[in-house]
């Protein structure tokens, strides 16, 4: 029986045409165009004297001796991989961090370690504003352990990018890869220092790109293994050119789990060379608060497709208040390209130069209509005001929902001026499909489908009208932003 096995087995791997086996009856089969695994060691060989460990340290900032602090993940055991990394960068208060002796006079305790490539001969570095943000002191290791005091030249948040300047000349550079001809499924791989072990080599594939995970990046994603300490390192294609700066991870642990992100090359670069010249980034805004164009909207509205962008705000003081763009207007192109999603206009925007003219294309009640737009400068963040209902206006003499479940009243002229609004009802009790799609007593309705709400006799004789069979939706405004918000009908 055991030789029959043997033998069966064998007679399969050898008409599948493994381990080059072959017998005299199996049909001749073509063979497979089979590619071998990459050799990473010349590129590595080429490419890892750019990298460089770098360390940060900042001030004591008071006489306990007491250096900053994580306390150990309760739960996390001995046998963990990641326990050893909080031992290592986030000692107990008790048993300090070393100092180090400051030119300044007093003394420095470190912070952590990461990563960052050489860009050019002459010592600028790229790496991630995470890494050197708060940072009084930046030490730069290069792998033939020359040091170096970093100076940061420029950090920018809002891209995670930051550019580091040592005083040194000749140095090896890793060369700039085009991002825009990277393709799913290629190789890559990731040089760095993660939890301190330093020019540590990792492989794997493009995931996907363009993903969103921020405001202004479309992110590369790879299988690329990467942890703490890879950060601010160079992602490689197979030519050791650096298309990303390895940034973020997705973890359920704070280790890796098989998904990382990288910032484009061609994003960092054009942060890189503002910080350079200017020492910070410039962006355009036109004060718009957005949203994402789904299915549920845009057929209501007769939009062609599920595109664009929703305007849920306007800044009342911004560029595009003054270009006439409204609440509810669907943003389709900007400055000549399509926006397919959201996320599309903020980068669009930010890359345009304040006072640029720009034609920005809306969908209203409808139909297309042209506008055009004077793009101005992003000074700061704001931050967002909190949601919450507006002050009630005048009550209903008699609360009779309608059939979506709204019991609505006028808004005040006073209430009206404060949000800005010409029109709308404020909703003073919600019941049955809109309950169901999520509206709030308190919210106001500004529109249903691609007409205005003017007024509550008028709302309800609209929604009386409407076919109760179909889904429809409706613009609503809630604290400081609108949505529109699909109703379907009532199970």
């Amino acid at each position: 029986m055991k030789r029959l096995i043997v033998s069966l087995l064998l007679g399969g791997l050898a008409t599948l045409g493994f381990l080059g086996m072959t017998t005299a009856t199996a049909a001749p089969v073509a063979p497979a165009v089979v590619r071998g695994l990459p050799d990473f060691a010349d590129l590595v060989e080429r490419a890892a004297p750019a990298v460089v460990n770098i360390r940060t340290a900042e001030k004591a900032r008071s006489d306990t001796g007491a250096g900053p602090s994580v306390p150990l993940p309760e739960g996390l055991d001995e046998n963990d991989p990641l326990y050893e990394f909080f031992k290592r960068f986030f000692p107990p208060r008790q048993s300090p961090h070393p100092r180090i002796p400051s030119p300044g006079g007093g003394e420095e305790i470190p912070r952590g370690q990461a990563s960052g490539f050489i860009i050019s001969a002459d010592g600028y570095i790229l790496t991630n504003h995470h890494v050197v943000d708060g940072a009084d002191e930046i030490l730069v290791t290069l792998t033939d352990n020359r040091e170096f005091r970093g100076k940061l030249v420029g950090s920018d948040r809002r891209t995670d990018v930051a550019l580091v300047k040592i005083e040194a000349t000749s140095l090896p550079r890793l060369p700039i890869g085009d991002t825009t001809r990277l393709r799913v499924g290629e190789w890559v791989l990731a040089i760095g220092s993660p939890f301190g072990l330093e020019s540590t080599v990792t492989a794997g594939i493009v995931s996907a790109k363009g993903r969103d995970t921020g405001e202004y990046l479309p992110f590369i994603q790879t299988d690329v293994a990467v942890n703490p300490g890879n950060s601010g390192g160079p992602l490689l294609n197979m030519a050791g050119e650096a298309v990303g700066i390895n940034s973020q991870i997705y973890s359920r642990t704070g280790g890796f789990m098989g998904i990382s992100f990288a910032i484009p090359i061609d994003e960092a670069m054009r942060v890189a060379d503002q910080l350079r010249t200017t020492g910070r980034v410039v962006r355009g805004r036109i004060g718009v608060g957005i949203a994402e164009v789904t299915k549920d909207v845009s057929e209501p509205l007769g939009l062609p497709k599920a595109a664009g962008a929703v305007v849920r705000s306007v800044d009342p003081s911004g560029p595009a208040e003054r270009a006439g763009l409204e609440v509810g207007d669907i943003i389709t192109r900007f400055a000549g390209k399509t926006i397919e999603r959201s996320s599309d206009l903020p980068r669009m925007v930010g890359s345009t130069a304040p006072g640029t003219k720009a034609a920005i294309q809306v969908w209203r009640k409808g139909a297309l209509r042209d506008l055009t737009v004077t793009v101005g400068e992003m000074v700061s963040d704001k931050t967002a005001s909190r949601a919450g209902a507006p002050s009630p206006g005048t009550k209903p003499k008699a609360p009779v929902a309608n059939k979506l479940g709204l019991v609505v009243s006028d808004l005040s002229d006073e209430r009206r001026q404060e949000l800005r609004i010409r029109s709308g009802v404020l909703v003073d009790s919600v019941d049955g499909a809109a309950a169901q799609a999520g509206i709030r007593t308190g919210d106001v309705i500004l529109g249903v489908d691609n007409q205005d709400v003017t007024s509550a006799k008028q709302f309800n004789a609209l929604v009386a009208k409407l076919d109760s069979r179909k889904a429809h939706v409706a613009l609503v405004r809630r604290g400081d932003s609108a949505a529109f918000v699909p109703i379907r009908p009532a199970k």
